[in-house]
């Protein structure tokens, strides 16, 4: 379960360029999915808080705190929609769609990985 944890984050692309996350928010990704893995939605919430607030040793990046909301809402975490719609308004059109290419992309690989377990 491990490697399915951290081959979600190891470089993240801002829009900008490249934000690379360390060895901190990569030991956060990993502790709040294993959380999520043992039911916890709150901890994909507490990804895209960290993620938004530049917090808990993950580098700012709005890009990421969207997607890791979308996929805590798409949960049933109304307040991670809510967050969503907060970090939108800072975002560009193309920032918002890269989050939900994102997010797609990290449920369909999550399901498969349910499936595949």
């Amino acid at each position: 379960m491990g490697e399915f944890h951290m081959s979600f984050l190891t470089a993240i692309d801002g829009g900008g360029g490249i934000i690379a996350q360390g060895p901190a928010a990569e030991a956060l990704v990993a502790r709040c999915l294993t959380d999520f893995a043992r039911g916890s939605i709150e901890a994909l919430y507490d990804l895209g808080v960290a993620f938004s607030t530049g917090s808990r040793g993950a580098a700012c990046d709005l890009v990421e705190a969207h997607k890791w909301f979308n996929i805590a809402a798409a949960r049933g975490h109304e307040a991670a929609a809510m967050c969503r719609a907060d970090v939108s308004e800072e975002m560009t059109a193309r920032e918002i769609a890269e989050a939900q290419r994102r997010a797609r992309e990290w449920l369909k690989a999550e399901a498969a990985h349910r499936r595949a377990a």
